[in-house]
């Protein structure tokens, strides 16, 4: 289980080649990659900025990854997300999942993405026309999240 927050970019192949790195019986991997956006509803968006609260957001990412394996039969799990300034179309987050089959991984990968949303300790700004402004959480994450609980 690979956990990083860096300021530096990343390379999706290079991550996925060590992910599969050692893993014969992975018959899928499935990756998804978050750019920053350059419109955001109606507003351009110059660029993203990303704070983070060290070591206990590694820790939370952590947890995440940690329970995706228990829920899954996943063979590893990749999680790596940028802090800083961030200019548009930049790569933010990647998560990966390596598994033996497909449903496993993209459940997997898919939960990874929708918890992280909620529960990481990220914030961020979006620099706009009008100055910089603090990005409030998205009711839509929220749901997304929901739907993970155990009901």
């Amino acid at each position: 289980m690979a956990v990083r927050v860096q300021t530096q970019d990343f390379d999706v192949s290079a991550e996925l080649a060590r992910l599969r790195a050692g893993h014969a019986d992975a018959g899928a991997v499935v990756a998804f990659v978050g750019t920053v956006r350059e419109l955001d509803g109606c507003a351009t968006v110059s660029a993203l900025e990303l704070e983070h609260y060290p070591g206990m957001t590694e820790a939370a990412l952590g947890d995440i990854a940690a329970e995706a394996r228990r829920r899954w039969p996943v063979i590893d799990v990749a999680i790596v997300h940028r802090v800083g300034l961030l200019r548009g179309c930049e790569q933010i987050v990647l998560v990966a999942v390596a598994a033996r089959h497909r449903g496993d991984a993209f459940a997997a990968c898919e939960f990874v993405m929708d918890i992280l949303k909620t529960r990481a300790p990220f914030w961020k700004k979006q620099g706009t026309p009008d100055g910089m402004r603090w990005v409030e959480a998205r009711a839509s994450d929220v749901a997304a999240a929901a739907r993970w609980e155990p009901r």
